[in-house]
């Protein structure tokens, strides 16, 4: 989906760098090196390798975890950012690493027909001692996870820019889920107003088979060119 949407940006105008942060996909280092500071300081050697080649100006685009490693970004840097596109941002960093953590509960089912861990916690006490995690074939270690439990996207509001939040719903007419109108509410409040995208697709980046959903694409077309100067 990431490709495929570069793709459409770059056949209406858009140039697109698209990255692998450090310890994912192509990049060096290991994941169970990858750091959340780490994470942010690749994010500042793409935007000035952008700015070092052109002078149009500049957005960001996250999908999940992404969209939260975006806005943490952006609320502490300096230079005007055009747009920031969030994709299925993750709400609560603490749900979202139970949630993962609870496919190490899984495969151990799987493999053994009982989990050898009871619960989250006993695997977050692990991560506490010093262990290595792996989990759905990432090693995790108490450094990073430790960032990411902290993460709210409630208080990671960034009102300098236009933000268009892109939620994925069920079924056309399908309402936000709670926690997210809860966040956007708590962004309201504090006088920013994002533009909210419902678009009806599968959960793509949480499906076992490749999954695409055109209508996020063209969807996250419209809404650039809307607000393009």
């Amino acid at each position: 989906m990431a490709a495929m949407q570069a793709r459409a940006f770059a056949e209406t105008g858009f140039g697109v760098l698209q990255i692998d942060l450090f310890g994912c996909g192509d990049s060096d280092g290991e994941f169970s090196h990858a750091r959340w500071d780490i994470w942010k300081q690749d994010l500042f050697l793409a935007w000035n390798w952008l700015e070092n080649r052109t002078d149009v100006p500049i957005s960001l685009w996250g999908l999940r975890l992404g969209a939260l490693l975006a806005l943490d970004f952006a609320r502490n840097w300096e230079k005007p950012i055009d747009k920031i596109i969030l994709w299925q941002p993750v709400i609560n960093g603490t749900s979202f690493l139970n949630q993962f953590l609870r496919l190490r509960m899984a495969n151990e089912m799987l493999a053994d027909g009982s989990a050898k861990t009871t619960g989250t916690s006993m695997l977050r006490d692990s991560l506490a001692n010093g262990q290595v995690l792996e989990v759905a074939g990432y090693e995790l270690v108490s450094s990073l996870t430790d960032a990411i439990d902290s993460l709210r996207v409630a208080e990671l509001a960034v009102g300098k820019s236009i933000v268009h939040w892109f939620e994925i719903v069920a079924e056309p007419r399908r309402p936000m889920a709670p926690a997210g109108t809860n966040a956007i509410n708590q962004w309201k409040r504090n006088g920013i107003d994002p533009h909210v995208h419902l678009v009806p697709c599968p959960p793509f980046w949480a499906t076992q088979e490749i999954a695409e959903c055109p209508e996020l694409i063209s969807a996250t077309l419209a809404a650039i060119a809307a607000t393009a100067p």
